[in-house]
């Protein structure tokens, strides 16, 4: 996803938005220089408010922030001072209709933030950072302010309804759980903690792609690349170039534990490389040991929840979303964890018994050899490799003739590639999205190439959400790292990476498709735990007949895949389906291990490796044949954002979308008929219903089904 958290006040996702500045506040803007000179300082001319890249310089952010934190000071300032009784209408939506150049300022620096920084950038992100925390804290701790939002609460909750009563709830909600409720010698150490968490996670934040960067392994001799396409070489070659030249070669570090190239690498030796060099870019002793930041970070969580009154931080996160505590969540992995265990090891003992036949019988398989020999069983097994099939995935087809194609069949959805948009670097995309009715829906942005100046993973955010208060179309984007192929290639992708784009998608059809009154309410503002729903539901599309066979073109011929290479790949979709399994349950445990520690108890930097070894074999999960997704040291997710005690949620998530699948595949899935229900019951919906009734209305179940999870695994 979406997988980051902009570092903005109410961190679930419900930050406050805006409307217009006061009067004062403008003539404070406009005191120096002319609010005029920096594009950021009012409404852009573009259509819907699409941001100005041709305009917007580096230098503007800060000032922008500072102003845009001036106005909603003021428009706070005006609600507090106001002499009338607290009502809905003036404290409720009035706070609602605040900050609208904060938030608009925010949302296109945080994009830039993590998919184009520069050294400026980096440099104003540590003044902006502060300054936004400081302002949160502000908001948090205004106690007359609270108090009308309290009276609001004790007074109108029962007599409003709709959106009205859940922006009120959600509203007086983070205000608690952000410590309104504390004593001041509580709150003043609230903000404290607040303010040094922020700036630990930017530090790990900020630290982690440059250890990546640092972890490429050079490559001297062609001849260590043995097992690669030419394309691949190629794209070693080119990235060589564009990180300095220090060898001919090389091969970039990708977020993830194993490295996705490891499945064609003939070189021992240069596996046992690029797999040391992922595990280790940040545990070592210089620059880039992450270890400091974070223990220090669970520490501060921790003592964070007791001072809300939770024995840790898991409890706290997890009172706020739908696992609703710990024993549940625990309940939900452990029965997971019990049916992988068995299939595991039958995995593994089948891998390296195969090594055996060409390797000799003392061969140990190690976890660098894994994706390896596994890439031979698959090729052997089911006659193709992946080689075979990436040249019918040309990431354009997948793109128009998958993604906009399956979305125009389900949803009536069409698209239009705008060239007069500009953007923050040449290789990002823009589309209308038009409705069925032929009315603009959204704007959609797309950013699919990895550069050193982005952050690692793939994520959807929003330049603006929708609100129909604002009269706001929302203005979405995606962000994936794909190589990109050099001059005059085509781009092409693996299956993994076709899934990831429609994922992604799912994401943005959250957003896109938002009908809220209220931006606090709407699109991607849900819990944790069902947010991803919509994405990895959206990627059922990508396998199904119709679909598949419409974009999976070869790039040269434009003939579609030979039905029996598809049938090949589509059932070998599976294929080690225990160690995708195995590396999410053990990214998803190392999570809850340090979330349920309380202050007294985190580890040193010393320890917390062996905190994780130990985290992993209390649950069953020590494999060093199956490592986390994601290890302690480089857990973006976790220690630079929002998933803290939250990763479990991709896999509860996933039982919803294989539920909401299943309804889809017996009731037509391209029908426009249940496209439109999906839609108008829970796409549109944003965070305005108790997300399980969101649920239960659309798949008519009362509770999740657990049960298909593991067959949808192969499992």
């Amino acid at each position: 996803m979406k997988d980051r958290l902009k570092k903005t006040f109410l961190v679930a996702g419900f930050a406050c938005v805006a409307l217009v500045a006061t009067a004062a506040t403008a003539q404070q803007v406009k005191k120096g220089k002319s609010m005029y000179s920096n594009p950021l300082m009012q409404k852009s001319a573009l259509p819907f408010g699409a941001p100005d890249f041709s305009k917007i310089k580096d230098a503007h952010y800060l000032p922008a922030i500072k102003a845009g934190i001036a106005e909603q000071r003021a428009e706070i300032k005006a609600i507090v001072e106001n002499k009338q009784k607290p009502t809905f209408q003036n404290t409720i939506l009035a706070y609602e209709k605040t900050g609208r150049l904060l938030d608009r300022v925010k949302g296109i620096f945080f994009a830039v933030t993590e998919a184009n920084k520069t050294a400026t950038i980096e440099e104003t992100e540590k003044a902006v950072v502060p300054l936004l925390t400081e302002f949160e804290n502000e908001i948090s701790f205004n106690q007359k302010f609270f108090e009308r939002v309290k009276y609001v609460y004790d007074h109108e909750r029962n007599s409003l309804k709709g959106e009205d009563k859940v922006l009120l709830e959600e509203i007086y909600k983070n205000f608690v759980r952000s410590g309104a409720l504390l004593s001041k010698d509580k709150m003043a150490r609230m903000k404290e903690i607040n303010s040094r968490l922020a700036q630990l996670q930017q530090d790990f934040g900020n630290m982690l792609p440059k250890a990546s960067a640092a972890s490429t392994v050079w490559v001297n001799d062609v001849k260590e690349l043995a097992g690669l396409s030419e394309n691949a070489i190629a794209q070693c070659k080119k990235d060589a170039e564009s990180r300095g030249g220090k060898a001919p070669y090389c091969i970039v570090i990708t977020n993830t534990t194993q490295q996705p190239i490891l499945a064609s690498l003939e070189n021992r030796q240069l596996r046992e490389r690029v797999y040391n060099a992922s595990i280790h870019r940040t545990d070592g002793t210089g620059e880039f040991n992450a270890f400091p930041l974070i223990v220090e970070i669970a520490k501060l969580r921790a003592e964070k929840a007791e001072l809300m009154g939770y024995k840790n931080y898991a409890s706290y996160a997890l009172s706020n979303v739908m696992a609703k505590n710990t024993d549940n969540a625990y309940a939900f992995l452990n029965q997971l964890i019990k049916e992988y265990q068995p299939k595991a090891v039958a995995e593994t003992n089948a891998i390296e018994e195969y090594a055996r036949k060409t390797q000799g019988a003392d061969f140990k398989l190690q976890p660098y050899d894994r994706f390896y020999y596994s890439a031979k069983m698959k090729k052997e097994q089911y006659s193709f490799s992946d080689d075979e099939v990436k040249p019918y995935f040309n990431i354009d087809s997948v793109l128009i003739n998958g993604i906009f194609y399956a979305a125009n069949k389900v949803y009536g959805l069409s698209f239009k590639e705008r060239k007069d948009l500009p953007t923050y670097h040449p290789d990002m995309k823009v589309f209308d999205v038009i409705d069925n009715n032929g009315k603009q829906l959204a704007l959609f942005y797309c950013d699919y190439f990895r550069r050193p100046s982005k952050r690692g993973g793939a994520w959807m955010s929003a330049f603006a959400k929708q609100s129909r208060l604002r009269q706001q179309i929302p203005i979405i984007y995606n962000v994936c790292n794909y190589a990109k192929a050099p001059e005059g290639q085509p781009t092409l992708l693996t299956w993994d990476e076709v899934s990831t784009m429609f994922h992604e998608f799912g994401h943005a059809l959250h957003g896109m498709l938002s009908n809220c009154n209220y931006n606090t309410l709407s699109g991607t503002a849900v819990a944790r735990d069902f947010v991803e729903m919509p994405s990895q539901f959206n990627e059922s599309f990508a396998s199904i007949p119709e679909v598949f066979n419409h974009f999976a073109k070869h790039y040269k011929t434009n003939q579609p895949m030979p039905a029996d290479l598809c049938d090949k790949m589509l059932n070998s979709i599976n294929f080690q389906a225990a160690y995708a399994m195995g590396e999410n349950l053990g990214a998803t445990c190392v999570d809850m291990a340090w979330h349920m520690l309380d202050s007294k108890n985190i580890p040193t930097a010393e320890e917390a490796k062996n905190f994780e070894t130990k985290a992993l074999k209390e649950v069953g999960l020590l494999d060093n044949q199956i490592p986390p997704r994601y290890s302690t040291s480089y857990f973006n997710h976790v220690w630079g954002g929002g998933y803290a005690a939250g990763y479990y949620s991709y896999l509860w998530s996933e039982v919803l979308a294989v539920n909401i699948a299943d309804y889809f595949e017996k009731n037509g899935a391209l029908t426009r008929k249940v496209g439109n229900d999906f839609r108008n019951k829970v796409l549109s919906r944003g965070n305005t219903k108790d997300l399980m009734e969101i649920f239960s209305d659309f798949t008519g179940l009362k509770a999740p089904d657990a049960s298909g999870l593991l067959k949808a695994r192969g499992l």
